[in-house]
């Protein structure tokens, strides 16, 4: 399957009612739908994040009175400036990649390197995952000073950084290293399954997505992640009996508990379930443990396992698959479209060869999407806070909400989260509930608890 019109022709079937559309548009029309899109995404980001900056400022000073008893002055003022110095940042990053974006596909950055690739005296796959390396390259240079400024700038400034230039450019390197080892055979199972599979190649190529999400989730407890830090048997004593008590009460059965070493890299504490099936490990970092009451440990375990049991992984899994198929089906649409080529930077003489190539297709759709699923933000975060609320509940039932609450509340103290955020910022972004509602909530439930 060499030929452009034979390529193309595979996706005569995908399943769109929307592809009788496909006619009337044009490249120029694709071409301000996009940059529309852009502006008004990269113009919402600005907005929020000044919202959020305004927002944090204007309550340095004012602590909120469900904490006012509960966390130093100093440590508020802390958590605003630290805020407010990622929120610049940020926006910095904002800019940095929309213009980026803009160079490589109405820029012709991307037509270059198509055109570079297939001067090449190589197999036709082998061009295509020339050409993603290279826009995966950029964008990593373009991250890589702004991952830099924050650890050795902003996390330095406030205290958390513990991080040295040798691990951190240690840490670069085996990210590279795994990136490599597992997505460059990914990236020609892929490529080769959209030459060779025929009109339903998009199928395949999502199961073949979904085999690799479940291979790097068995592989992260015990290859991955021990390459990056040290995992250590959690010590016998008060702690691990209660966690061991929690885990036989809740009937869940661990491979393993452990302490990592997160305070070789950073001040920032957490607890987390890694695995799957039998292969589940519960993980502390050890400035966890060495900050928080052996009962409050047990309430951030039972958080963390109330997500398990409550189905909540399973079900972000079951999204993902969902979207990550529909987004393929959308992806085999567009490849069949000369606009979608021509009105994302490729010249018009070149975008027949381009069609030839789901290489092609692939990057700039890897490219834009992001740009038309901003929008989307708001219900990804309303529905991972929902998961978190449901988790706090399942806490409260199976070990103490107040406990949870010292917890959270040394937590927000220690890892400098503002408790006062943008409203709009928190609902377009946050993942977790804002710290006052959710202390409220728990609160709440250890009332009615008590009465019961």
């Amino acid at each position: 399957m060499s030929g452009g019109v034979e390529w193309a022709g595979q996706f005569s079937t995908a399943p769109f009612a929307i592809r009788a559309a496909c006619g009337p548009v044009t490249p120029a029309t694709f071409t301000l739908i996009f940059i529309i899109a852009l502006l008004a995404s990269f113009g919402i980001r600005f907005w929020l994040a000044a919202r959020q900056i305004s927002h944090v400022r204007a309550h340095r000073d004012a602590m909120p009175a469900a904490f006012a008893d509960r966390v130093d002055a100093a440590a508020h003022r802390k958590a605003a400036d630290y805020s407010v110095a990622k929120q610049h940042l940020g926006m910095v990053e904002t800019a940095v990649d929309a213009v980026v974006l803009l160079a490589v596909t109405l820029g012709g950055g991307l037509a270059w390197i198509v055109s570079a690739t297939q001067a090449l005296a190589v197999p036709p796959i082998v061009r295509d995952v020339i050409l993603l390396v290279g826009v995966a390259l950029i964008g990593g240079i373009v991250s890589l000073p702004f991952s830099w400024l924050r650890t050795f700038r902003i996390e330095e400034r406030f205290g958390f950084n513990r991080t040295t230039l040798a691990v951190w450019l240690a840490d670069l390197a085996k990210g590279i290293a795994i990136g490599t080892a597992l997505g460059l055979p990914l990236a020609f199972l892929v490529l080769w399954l959209m030459r060779s599979a025929g009109a339903y190649w998009w199928l395949f190529v999502w199961a073949a997505w979904m085999a690799f999400q479940l291979l790097v989730l068995v592989l992260y407890p015990t290859v991955i992640a021990p390459l990056f830090n040290r995992f250590s048997p959690m010590p016998e004593g008060a702690v691990r009996e209660r966690i061991e008590r929690l885990l036989a009460r809740c009937g869940f059965t661990a491979s393993g508990l452990f302490v990592m070493d997160g305070s070789r890299r950073s001040g920032h504490g957490n607890a987390y379930f890694t695995g799957f099936g039998r292969a589940k490990r519960v993980v502390f970092f050890d400035t966890l443990l060495a900050r928080l009451a052996p009962e409050e440990i047990e309430a951030v375990l039972a958080h963390e396992l109330g997500h398990f049991r409550l189905r909540h992984v399973v079900k972000r899994v079951a999204w993902s698959a969902v979207v990550s198929l529909a987004f393929l089906g959308l992806l085999a649409w567009l490849a069949q479209a000369p606009w979608f080529y021509g009105g994302l930077g490729i010249p018009e003489p070149d975008v027949p060869v381009a069609m030839t190539r789901p290489g092609v297709a692939l990057a700039l759709f890897m490219l834009a999407l992001p740009v038309f699923t901003f929008a989307l933000g708001p219900l990804s975060a309303a529905y991972s806070r929902r998961h978190e609320f449901e988790a706090d509940a399942f806490a409260a039932e199976h070990s103490s909400a107040t406990a949870l609450v010292a917890a959270l509340i040394k937590l927000y103290e220690d890892n400098a989260a503002t408790l006062t955020p943008d409203p709009l910022h928190s609902a377009f972004y946050d993942s977790h509930p804002p710290a006052a509602i959710r202390v409220a909530r728990l609160q709440s439930l250890s009332h009615r608890m008590a009465a019961a």
